[in-house]
Formats: C-alpha cells, structure tokens, sequence
C-alpha cells in the first residue's frame, strides 16, 4: 500500500499541517474541531488503512502506517498525532525529520516508555487482558472496556451505527500500543520543535506523556476537560495549537 491509496481531505491554505487519527473512528470525526485552523493552514487529513475508503491493512500496525503518514510530509509539512495516531507521528517523523517543520502528539498509547511506574504497569496488563478476551465480548462491552481504559469521552451508542462496528473490528486487529517502541532518541536528535500534550484525567498518560516529552526535548502541555478526547475540546487545543505552529 502506498499513501496515494488513503482517502485524505484537504483544506485550507497555507503550510501543510497533516493531522493522523487514532483507533475507532477516522478523520472527519476526530479532526472534526480542527478545521478552523484552515483559515492558517491546509489541513491534510488522512484516513488510516480501513477507515473511510481507504483499503485496509491485512493488521492496523503503528510501523506499517508511518511510512504511509511520512510520504505526506515530504515537502515539508507540521505532524501532528492524536492516540495511537500519536505513535504513527511519532515513527514517522523519525522517518523524514528533514522535512518535519514541527511534530505535536497527545496522549501516544506508547505506554512502555514510562514501564516500571506501577498504573503504566497495571494499564498494560489490563490491556492484554481485554485483547485476551476480544473474541468472548460483543464488539459494544469490547468498545467500552477499551474507552474506559483510555479515558475515551466519546460517546457509545446502542445500538452501534455501522461507522463504530467498523471501527471496533479494525480495533481487535490492530497491533496493541503498548508494543510500541518509538525512535525517541532519533527524534531528540531531530532539529524541529516538538510539544506532547495531555489531558489531565489518567496518571498513566501523565507518566506516558511527561517521559516521551523528556526523552525527545518536547514542549508539554496539559489541557483538561474532555479526557484522552484532547482535540475534541476544540479552541483550547486549537489555541495552543496555533500558538505552537507560529513559534515553529
């Protein structure tokens, strides 16, 4: 698979600010309080192998899409990453760091760079055990138990609409996160500004954000209010953002 097979919007004008969704639910909605930042950028807004029509992987697999997610940055592009989008950022400006103009990441499911601190710990093990059990729970008690572990504010409706079922499907398949092993060294060496951000509701991405921040020389920022959903609180993180696209 090559990025020109992904489904991507664009809009906008200005530098190219490529936006890579996490797990469940694709572009539109996870970006969807974003677009007001087309008024400064052109916003490039992949959908993920299986997500939108784009075709799928055989397994979502954070390594696999970021060449995928690096091929749009090529002429020099900000990335930015939410969940396990965050992870894909992550490898894939390692990839093309001479083309990155700045990297921003909230909440990267990567949770083995903070191991060791004992609720990273119990949170991966709690992780293992749901993938465990995948095949025993219906694909709404697997969504909950997944957004629950998260932090997730977005809604589950019951029924699940069509879009969700998806979702879920690629979620049962796709590589845990916190198999992750991010390039954080190569991205500390990079010379383009980076900023983590969290959402102040879990100590486990606390920890997992404040240790990405200090391994790659990160900015960092907490904004609360909608959990580990962070671009879902709109203007404050369209603000900080914007504040951080300027200064790179």
């Amino acid at each position: 698979m090559a990025a020109a097979d992904l489904d991507v919007e664009r809009l906008g004008d200005g530098p190219s600010l490529v936006l890579v969704h996490g797990s469940v639910v694709g572009a539109a909605r996870t970006w969807r309080h974003q677009r007001p930042l087309a008024s400064g950028w052109t916003l490039v807004m992949p959908n993920r192998p299986g997500f939108g029509a784009s075709p799928p992987l055989p397994r979502g697999d954070f390594e696999a899409e970021a060449p995928l997610m690096a091929a749009f940055v090529h002429d020099g592009a900000h990335l930015v990453g939410h969940s396990y989008g965050a992870i894909i950022a992550l490898y894939a400006a390692a990839l093309a760091p001479a083309s990155v103009l700045s990297l921003t990441v909230s909440e990267p499911g990567c949770l083995r760079v903070a191991a060791g601190d004992p609720q990273v710990d119990e949170q991966i093990a709690h992780g293992e055990l749901l993938y465990g059990q995948a095949a025993e729970l219906s694909p709404r008690e697997f969504l909950l138990a997944f957004r629950g572990g998260v932090g997730s504010a977005h809604p589950t409706p019951d029924p699940l609409p069509e879009e969700l079922l998806r979702g879920i499907d690629l979620l049962k398949r796709e590589r845990p996160p916190w198999e992750a092993d991010p390039p954080l060294a190569t991205l500390h060496e990079a010379a383009f500004p980076k900023l983590v951000i969290s959402g102040g509701h879990s100590p486990v991405f606390e920890a997992v954000c404040d240790a990405v921040a200090q391994r790659i020389g990160a900015q960092r920022a907490v904004i609360p209010g909608r959990g580990h959903t962070i671009p879902a609180t709109g203007e404050p993180y369209n603000s900080r953002l914007r504040t951080f696209l300027q200064e790179a």
